[in-house]
């Protein structure tokens, strides 16, 4: 069963159990589905009010991408579970002969790489995600200024946890060059974007006059 089709109440055992995942990632692309469902529940409080009309196309536009991208955050927590699971095999493969060895290294190698790919494609996830983010704490319905705000706040949160399974994963790799061209992508990732959400955090807090 997809984690999405899950309950609250069973996703949060199984991300609390011993089990290998769900685990980090999974939780990473959940916040970020939070995030995008509020931007999206910001513009549908938006649309259709006299008050807004000036921006409703902007809003309409929105409600598609938010939704395209809450199902993408929600793809990627399997898209994790599933690229986890040979990684969580080659741990508890044996390495008592040289041939054990060599064979749990190759198996390690190819499984962080792969492991790798789903924090990486979170991480550019929430950077779709905060633009409209930003247009709802700018333009959108002033009673939901805060959903906005809350919004960037989890995008932020999804974006650096979903950067650390990205490190934990390059730590391993034999690869140095490949291990340093991800990192390199996470860091400049990181930098611009958690700018990003907190200049949309500030714009929050000064539309509320905190």
């Amino acid at each position: 069963m997809a984690f999405r089709d899950q309950t609250i109440d069973a996703f949060l055992q199984q991300l609390s159990s011993k089990a290998p995942i769900p685990g980090g990632g999974g939780a990473s692309a959940l916040v970020g589905a939070l995030s995008a469902s509020l931007a999206h529940m910001v513009a549908a409080l938006t649309v259709g009010k006299p008050k807004y009309a000036a921006v409703e196309t902007e809003m309409n536009e929105l409600l598609k991408t938010a939704e395209t991208l809450t199902n993408r955050f929600l793809a990627l927590m399997d898209e994790d579970a599933e690229a986890f699971e040979p990684l969580a095999q080659a741990y508890r493969l044996p390495k008592e002969t040289e041939a054990e060895k060599a064979e749990k290294s190759l198996r390690m190698e190819a499984a962080l790489k792969s492991a790798v790919q789903p924090p990486i494609a979170i991480m550019e996830t929430c950077a779709q995600a905060l633009p409209i983010i930003a247009l709802c704490a700018e333009k959108g319905s002033i009673v939901a200024v805060s959903d906005a705000g809350v919004a960037a706040s989890l995008c932020r949160v999804a974006l650096e946890s979903a950067s650390l399974n990205v490190f934990i994963n390059t730590q391993g790799m034999l690869d140095q060059a490949y291990a340093a061209s991800l990192n390199a992508r996470a860091n400049t990732l990181l930098q611009k974007h958690t700018a990003e959400a907190e200049a949309i955090s500030r714009a929050v807090f000064a539309r509320l006059g905190a």
